[in-house]
């Protein structure tokens, strides 16, 4: 049976560069909540601030042009995203007197995204790796952490057991497209209806702090470890929700192990590559957008290394017969800084 790979239409839906900075922080369910493709502008003083993951909050009292305060909750990108774009928390503070442009509520409410923050010092903090500025050249830009990228030849002797960071697209294309197309999926008839009817913001599997299971934890864009844990078990610690999978070689998988979120996975080598077999998993859920998952769900996983040892490519084919009419085959791509390090997340839910 052939599969459906889903590069092309990333590449399409992301052409739009407003939408590349977004990328890092869409994954948590901004589309469905906030106005992506429109920026509203505000300003007002700082009375609460929150600095957490999955997200920084904080609050404004604003006046608006009747005359009247208005509380406004304003929320932005994630502590992990601050901490890689070398930004350090406490930029913003109870009392400052911000202006601040982003993402409206596509629900009318006060809320807010903020992308752009003009602090008190006069500074233009830029929460996207590729926003420009919208006010001044002074800025407290956001950029990708400086990283020492250059190939080192001894790296592919290192093979996969270390520290790599998210590059490139997003896994699952409809968690950065605004009102995604699920024609672009082979969904059966049963599974398209349940994702046409689902409420972004009442039925998000990830309300709150609820983590991210198979397969869409492995679209995180925080940094992952691969650890050799002994010589049968690899172990994949993934920042976002500080996840631990499992994966069982040589065959050594428990015969006891019971149906569970993350799934059951079982592991082997094909020359440089780590082919990863998973089923067992009882999350329920394909995406975090509507696109249900039943528990016939199994994945294959391939880890490739590059030849220079800089670069971990990734495929993921799934099937799921209560869901797709055929397999669906996914990709990605990881780098490797040595700078890089898995840190704690540390979720706090409202």
């Amino acid at each position: 049976m052939t599969t459906i790979t889903i590069r092309k239409y990333i590449q399409l839906v992301l052409l739009s560069a407003y939408l590349l900075p977004l990328m890092a922080t869409a994954h948590h369910s901004i589309f469905g909540r906030f106005d992506g493709q429109s920026l509203a502008e505000l300003e007002g003083v700082v009375t609460a601030v929150s600095w957490r993951n999955p997200h920084i909050t904080f609050q404004l009292s604003h006046t608006n042009q009747n005359g009247e305060e208005e509380i406004w909750d304003i929320e932005s990108t994630s502590m992990s995203n601050l901490r890689r774009w070398q930004i350090e928390p406490g930029f913003i503070q109870v009392g400052d007197h911000l202006r601040i442009a982003g993402n409206p509520s596509v629900r009318g409410r006060n809320e807010l995204f903020a992308v752009h923050v003009l602090i008190p010092s006069g500074e233009e903090v830029l929460i996207g790796a590729s926003l420009e500025p919208r006010w001044t050249n002074d800025t407290l830009a956001s950029r990708p952490q400086v990283l020492g990228n250059d190939a080192d030849p001894n790296s592919s002797d290192m093979g996969i057991f270390r520290v790599w960071s998210h590059a490139g697209d997003m896994l699952f294309p409809e968690t950065v497209t605004p009102n995604f197309d699920f024609s672009y999926y082979p969904l059966t008839p049963a599974a398209r209806t349940v994702a046409e009817n689902f409420n972004r913001l009442t039925d998000s599997p990830i309300l709150g702090c609820e983590p991210k299971r198979m397969p869409i934890i492995m679209e995180q864009p925080y940094p992952m470890e691969i650890i050799a844990q002994d010589e049968n078990t690899i172990v994949l610690h993934m920042e976002e929700y500080d996840t631990i999978r499992t994966i069982y070689l040589n065959s050594t998988m428990p015969t006891d192990l019971i149906a569970n979120p993350l799934g059951n996975s079982s592991g082997r080598w094909e020359g440089n590559t780590l082919l990863v077999s998973t089923s067992g998993i009882n999350w329920g859920h394909f995406d975090t957008i509507g696109i249900p998952a039943s528990e016939q769900i199994k994945t294959t996983e391939r880890f490739t290394l590059s030849e220079d040892g800089n670069r971990l490519d990734y495929r993921i084919t799934v099937t799921d017969p209560l869901t797709f009419t055929q397999p669906v085959e996914l990709e990605k791509f990881w780098l490797w800084y040595p700078e890089v390090t898995v840190q704690p997340y540390e979720c706090l839910s409202e």
